[in-house]
């Protein structure tokens, strides 16, 4: 996947995490579905992090032959 594509899917991940983001109230998590919507934030800000840097290059092609 190229730098362009990753930079693509990495915002949209962002988005995710805002449009979740303003679903949860503020202060500490009291519910359990307050805390699984922090937990999907969380989770979509560390994949639009992998997206972006691709630390491990899990979102490359090592096998791709140009």
């Amino acid at each position: 996947m190229d730098r362009r594509k990753r930079a693509i899917v990495s915002s949209l991940w962002i988005g995710v995490a805002l449009v979740m983001a303003t679903t949860l109230d503020l202060g500490v998590p009291t519910s359990a579905s307050a805390v699984a919507r922090l937990f999907v934030v969380a989770v979509a800000l560390f994949l639009a992090a992998v997206y972006a840097l691709d630390p491990w290059n899990v979102v490359s092609d090592p096998f791709r032959q140009d």
